[in-house]
């Protein structure tokens, strides 16, 4: 349940997955209600994006809690240099400030401009324009900086080829076999 020196916890993969999960989908639907001009169609996605926004922080704030209070993160790579180490620190720490303020602008939107009556309350009124809301420019801000958090941090875990299977042997439930990670070699 607990991280060991060598390895991620159940608990800590677990979170660490479903966050991962969860902010797809959640950049899925915002970038793609951000486009959308049909307010039913906005309305319906938001029915699915404000629940998993507010998963999400409560997860974040589940995973925050769990460092500190409860169990200690695995030691970093051996393999790994200290000019590797500082940036991936810097984009993690990132990553949970960006989370919790997208979380705190979405919060805002939903307050500020009464769109919760309309998503889930069952008022006639029509959706509001977002653009309308400051907390609408941070969110947006926040959401690109997901994405480049994302890449950054799928690129810095790829890149690092020869400690693929160590690394996925870290975050997973279980070490792949030889086989398996052979597998996966052959298709990048």
């Amino acid at each position: 349940m607990k991280s060991t020196p060598a390895r991620y916890g159940t608990v800590a993969v677990t979170v660490h997955w479903l966050s991962a999960v969860l902010i797809l989908i959640l950049m899925g639907t915002g970038f793609r209600i951000s486009s959308l001009t049909d307010t039913e169609a906005k309305a319906a996605l938001l029915q699915l994006h404000v629940p998993l926004g507010l998963a999400i922080l409560a997860l974040t704030l589940f995973r925050v809690g769990w460092w500190v209070l409860v169990d200690r993160k695995s030691t970093p790579l051996l393999a790994t240099s200290r000019s590797q180490r500082i940036p991936a620190t810097i984009v993690h720490v990132l990553f949970y400030v960006v989370t919790l303020g997208m979380a705190a602008s979405g919060i805002g939107m939903m307050l500020l401009s009464g769109a919760g009556e309309v998503i889930f309350g069952g008022s006639t009124a029509s959706l509001p324009d977002f653009r309308n809301y400051l907390p609408r420019v941070p969110h947006g801000i926040g959401a690109r900086l997901i994405v480049a958090f994302l890449v950054l941090h799928v690129f810095a875990t790829l890149s690092c080829r020869s400690a693929l299977r160590f690394l996925v042997g870290r975050v997973w439930h279980q070490r792949f076999s030889l086989l398996q990670f052979e597998h996966l070699m052959a298709r990048m």
